[in-house]
């Protein structure tokens, strides 16, 4: 088995020493230089599977190294070695192209599972398509999107993916997380806003027996469930502000405090977050924490909506059709071309999601080899060519304005809690059954 070498750059002997010793036994064979100048020297004569910096060097940073590195060796990470608390050192440096940070005093174990991953990134060759996993669609914003969950699959940075409901964002970090070297680890997708504000804390970071009533044993929460893999916090913007503060220390120090807990619990995941708000409008209108809004935008990721990607309604149609109809005997019915440029010029405000949904309605209305447009059951085509956000006809009498604010209300929830019907009823402050009598009289699916 080939032996692993690690760059290690710091002018401090003992921190140097210190690193050798660990990566050592580990098996892993280390050169060391104290600047980059001696850095850069060693990288033109030796290839190596990881490099760990000090921020602070003698002739520049750990900054300088790691966009060096990023140029001319792109396939060693970097992990950057910062002093403790300075926070704005470590997101600068994953904004550069880092790998991961670890923070002064160097916690052994911390970095030894970050050494791990970083190695595990020489096998990500065909992961999504193992996974099966696919974000389909021939578009220039698909093409540039899925080069861009390439790229930060080899990071270990917080990545945000914003993106209007039903645009995929949760596919987007699944293949992020199969892509990159947590793969193996568990993937832990939670929509925040479907979790009851007063079990939000035990949700996520677990409890201790007897830590509060009800709690008759202990419980791991969902960032130990996650654990060496990847924590997905979708429609983050959800989050009451006591348990972004919460959230924030977590990501901070990689370390947890289950509920009644004496001592917090070291953890080792990588944190995605998706929202359909703008979350700078959130932190403008003091709803959402700049501080823990700067700590999860590390990196970006905006999905285009249906809109901007009309080329691909086709593919993914067919896609679509296919999956609905595998099971199914015989040939499946196929979209025709009046039924194509009749789903071309939809607004979709619900994109892929009301896409998967719209044809799921048209393979039960249609009788023959064929959908045709009146199989989609869609608006007529003036209408549907509106632009996203503009409201239904206004409503002429008291009880229709009603039932418009009845249906928006309980649509939004329903879009809110990714249609958990459970979740959307408790979010309204009604009964299930509640729910169910309301969609059904105003006709909602």
């Amino acid at each position: 088995m080939s032996e692993h070498t690690a760059l290690i750059v710091d002018d401090e002997p003992a921190i140097r020493e210190l690193l050798e010793i660990t990566l050592g036994r580990m098996g892993i064979s280390t050169q060391a230089a104290e600047d980059l100048d001696s850095a850069r020297s060693l990288l033109k004569e030796d290839q190596f599977d990881i490099c760990l910096t000090d921020m602070r060097l003698p002739d520049g940073n750990g900054i300088d190294l790691v966009s060096y590195i990023q140029r001319d060796y792109p396939d060693t990470p970097v992990a950057v070695i910062t002093a403790h608390g300075n926070m704005e050192s470590a997101i600068a440096a994953l904004k550069a192209g880092a790998f991961d940070f670890v923070s002064k005093p160097v916690d052994l174990q911390i970095l030894r599972e970050l050494v791990k991953t970083a190695l595990r990134l020489g096998d990500r060759t065909g992961r999504s398509e193992r996974s099966g996993a696919q974000l389909l669609g021939e578009s220039g914003a698909m093409v540039e999107l899925r080069q861009k969950i390439d790229k930060v699959a080899r990071s270990q940075a917080p990545v945000y993916i914003h993106g209007e409901s039903g645009t995929g964002k949760e596919l987007v970090a699944r293949l992020i997380h199969t892509q990159s070297a947590r793969s193996e680890f568990p993937f832990v997708p939670v929509n925040c806003g479907a979790i009851p504000g007063e079990l939000m804390e035990s949700e996520f970071f677990g409890h201790k027996k007897g830590s509060f009533s009800g709690a008759v044993a202990d419980k791991h929460g969902l960032f130990q469930a996650a654990e060496g893999g990847t924590l997905f916090l979708d429609e983050v913007a959800e989050l009451p502000l006591h348990m972004q503060v919460k959230l924030l220390r977590a990501i901070q120090e990689k370390a947890i405090r289950p509920v009644g807990a004496p001592i917090e619990v070291p953890v080792n995941v990588r944190i995605l977050s998706a929202s359909h708000k703008d979350l700078t409008r959130q932190v403008q209108d003091d709803r959402f924490r700049q501080d823990l809004y700067y700590r999860i935008n590390v990196i970006e990721l905006d999905v285009p909506s249906l809109r901007e990607r009309v080329t691909d309604i086709e593919i993914l149609a067919t896609d679509i059709l296919r999956k609905l109809t595998g099971e199914l005997p015989g040939t499946s019915p196929q979209l025709s071309e009046a039924t194509l440029k009749r789903l071309s010029v939809y607004a979709f405000p619900g994109n892929v999601r009301e896409l998967e949904n719209v044809l799921e309605r048209a393979l039960a209305m249609c009788e023959g080899e064929w959908i045709e447009p009146d199989d989609l059951g869609l608006r007529d085509e003036e209408a549907a060519q509106e632009p996203a956000g503009v409201s239904e006809p206004v409503a002429e009498t008291l009880d229709e304005q009603l039932e418009l604010q009845e249906r928006e209300a309980l649509t939004q929830a329903l879009e809110q809690t990714r249609w958990n019907k459970t979740a959307a009823a408790e979010l309204l402050g009604m009964s299930y059954r509640q729910l169910r009598y309301r969609l059904k009289k105003l006709g909602i699916d």
